[in-house]
């Protein structure tokens, strides 16, 4: 799927937090194949995996630290940033527990902005900064019933975005994925067995899921040089979204 396409990332260090599985699989094959040296981080590592590999949770601070500080003291520096490491089983919010909802919200959002403070002191010492990439959710902009805290915590990815790139301008830009459905090794898991999967696929506009290196390709762009004005932006990857649920029920314009 690279091809001949480049976006001239090649020789870039580039980190992706849960990079081993599902969208960040996808994001670190795109990445690799545009000539970045990529480095991988998840609480558990995968065998054969074609990247350098460190064990870290996102949501521990002090761990981040360790783990940008080794990323540098290997390589000398950090270019980019795809913050993907997050997820939320199903659990409607009055069945779960206090616990439950902290842990959501710690991985996928504060391991955000953990890790984004951690990489944006290393690119301000850089000459040519850097920029830092977060997947955020559709879930974030319409009720995610039975996964509450994670559209809650997405949408503070969304705005954290904002906020980060303006704070870090100019040395360092940050912008967000808003990824929608995503085909990816645990479908059946959220989208259920292939026809399930068929029926969901025919609410999208664009007829289909996403597949991984989709949403890896928008990262992609967004970490090069051709988004060198894009900075504090959310970019919908969604395959045209989700309709109105009334425009199926309502006969109004039906002829």
């Amino acid at each position: 799927m690279n091809g001949p396409i480049s976006l001239g990332l090649q020789g870039r260090i580039v980190l992706v937090t849960g990079g081993v599985r599902g969208v960040g699989a996808g994001i670190s094959e795109v990445f690799a194949g545009q000539g970045a040296t990529v480095v991988t981080c998840a609480r558990r590592p995968v065998d054969g995996l074609p990247y350098e590999f460190h064990s870290c949770d996102v949501r521990d601070a002090e761990a981040i630290g360790g783990l940008v500080d080794t990323i540098v003291a290997e390589h000398g520096r950090l270019d980019v940033v795809v913050n993907n490491a997050g997820g939320s089983p199903y659990v409607l919010a009055a069945d779960a527990s206090p616990r439950f909802h902290q842990k959501v919200i710690e991985l996928n959002l504060l391991g955000m902005l953990y890790m984004s403070v951690a990489a944006n002191a290393v690119m301000q010492r850089q000459p040519e900064g850097g920029s830092i990439v977060s997947i955020s959710s559709v879930s974030g902009r319409r009720p995610s019933p039975g996964t509450a805290a994670y559209g809650a915590a997405k949408a503070g990815v969304d705005s954290l975005t904002a906020s980060l790139a303006v704070e870090w301008a100019p040395k360092v830009r940050v912008n967000a994925v808003v990824a929608g459905m995503v085909a990816t090794e645990q479908v059946e898991l959220f989208y259920g067995d292939s026809e399930s999967q068929a029926a969901v696929a025919g609410t999208v506009p664009l007829g289909r899921l996403a597949q991984p290196a989709e949403i890896g390709w928008a990262a992609a762009f967004l970490a090069s040089d051709l988004a060198s004005y894009i900075s504090g932006a959310t970019i919908p990857v969604h395959g045209g979204g989700e309709p109105p649920s009334y425009l199926s029920a309502s006969n109004a314009n039906r002829t």
